[in-house]
């Protein structure tokens, strides 16, 4: 006898698998998130810093460290069991990621301290020679090259109060370049020619360039089909991604004189329909991504925001330079939940990683804070920052006010003092989270995996 189904059974089962549907749907998102989140700076397109792999709750040592020639400030990146990360040495390097041998390496002319992000078999990052360069991921290959109008740092006259006040200085704190994006067959990065620009990921043909009024080495942040980016012109850029329109601007503020509270270093995180981003000029902004109005900032102090913000459970989470502190504030309000002090300043940007928060400072330590009440869990030191002089570097990572003294009474001194900062391992890179395994640069020139 064959069963007919009456409607109500029939809208049952219709019910039941739509739900498996959309179970099944979500798992896959899940999967494909989880798969992407090592592949691009700061875990995803939107920039968030969060990643579905649990980090280590107590340090339990170092898995491999891998020595280059230079400094590494860019962050590393994973795909397919290999991280990749540039050096300054102008090495472009391939690791295993379970034992740390490298599998290839590409010698460029100039440092790299652009991020990379991988998407369809290709490594995609720019280098000081201003050029844009495509890498095939398994060999090292180039596929294709773009040539921009070039990277510098920023300068102005006098900065930051420096002499000889009527000579252009470089910003040698200026020191990340733009981190690409790579999103529906596009990719999207910044230059210090001040464009940002869409490139076929493919085959490297432009798609379309936006001009800012100067250099832009924050790296894009893309969500709803949007491309959101800061320049050092002091505004905030929401763009079309598939025709480079401009949607809005937003000002933030400036610095005629010293031009030292002005410029957007930090990258850009969008979350919930807000886009989150620091500043130089002092503040931690909330800015409606649909129509660029603010909906609230936050004053550090005068001190710098170059890290990326990290936006997880309604809670902001970011690092501070002059003030050494690492914030956590409520995401709608703006209000501060709670600062740690690293002793140190914070240019890298948080892994936020079950429970704890992942960041490191130019005192060459890698600091485990709890998401919730900011009490520190564990820290690591780098080897060059365990083995730093007592009378550079206290105990507790605070540098000697008097190795860090004036010696030219000029410009040169902060060169000299960024040298000194880098000679005990200073973390710029900012921590990618994946199966248990932090993963990081350092100024002493190693990639570091911890667990």
């Amino acid at each position: 006898m064959k069963t007919i189904p009456t409607k109500r059974a029939s809208r049952c089962l219709l019910s039941k698998r739509q739900r498996q549907l959309r179970a099944l749907l979500t798992a896959l998102f899940l999967l494909t998130q989880s798969v992407m989140a090592q592949t691009t700076f700061h875990g995803n397109n939107a920039r968030t810093g969060v990643y579905d792999s649990v980090g280590p709750k107590v340090f339990n040592g170092v898995q491999w460290s891998f020595k280059t020639e230079g400094p590494i400030i860019s962050s590393p990146a994973i795909a397919n069991g290999t991280v990749f990360s540039g050096s300054s040495d102008g090495g472009f390097y391939a690791i295993d990621q379970s034992t740390g041998h490298q599998r290839w390496k590409v010698m460029f002319t100039d440092p790299i301290s652009s991020s990379p992000a991988i998407a369809n078999g290709i490594v995609y990052f720019i280098t000081y020679d201003g050029i844009f360069y495509a890498l095939a991921a398994d060999t090292g290959d180039i596929k294709w090259r773009f040539v921009t109008g070039g990277e510098r740092r920023f300068e102005a006259k006098g900065i930051h109060g420096l002499t000889p006040s009527n000579q252009n200085i470089a910003d040698p704190m200026d020191l990340f370049l733009s981190s690409p994006a790579v999103v529906n067959h596009r990719v999207y990065f910044g230059s210090s020619d001040g464009h940002l620009y869409a490139l076929d990921a493919e085959t490297g043909v432009l798609l379309w360039s936006f001009e800012t009024g100067d250099i832009v080495h924050a790296s894009p942040a893309v969500a709803n089909d949007t491309v959101y980016i800061g320049s050092w012109d002091s505004y905030f850029y929401a763009l079309d991604a598939a025709t480079g329109r401009e949607k809005w601007r937003f000002k933030s503020g400036d610095d005629p004189v010293y031009q030292n509270q002005v410029g957007f270093q930090s990258s850009p995180a969008v979350s919930n329909g807000v886009v989150y981003v620091g500043c130089r000029d002092g503040h931690v902004y909330a800015i409606d991504a649909n129509t660029g109005k603010k909906n609230w900032d936050y004053s550090t102090s005068q001190s710098w925001v170059n890290g990326t913000p990290a936006v997880r459970d309604g809670v902001v989470y970011v690092g501070t330079s002059d003030t050494f502190r690492f914030h956590a504030l409520d995401a709608k309000t703006g209000r501060l939940i709670f600062a740690f002090d690293a002793h140190s300043l914070i240019f890298g940007s948080a892994a936020i990683a079950g429970d704890l928060a992942y960041f490191g400072a130019f005192n060459g330590r890698l600091y485990a804070v709890d998401a919730r009440s900011g009490k520190l869990a564990w820290e690591f030191q780098t080897d060059s920052s365990r083995k730093a002089p007592s009378n550079m570097l206290s105990p507790d990572g605070v540098f000697d006010k008097t190795a860090m003294a004036p010696m030219f009474h000029n410009f040169l001194d902060m060169t000299l003092n960024l040298s000194r900062m880098f000679s005990v391992g200073a973390i710029l890179s900012s921590p990618v989270v994946d199966q248990g395994t932090i993963y990081f640069g350092s100024a002493d020139g190693s990639l570091y995996a911890i667990h």
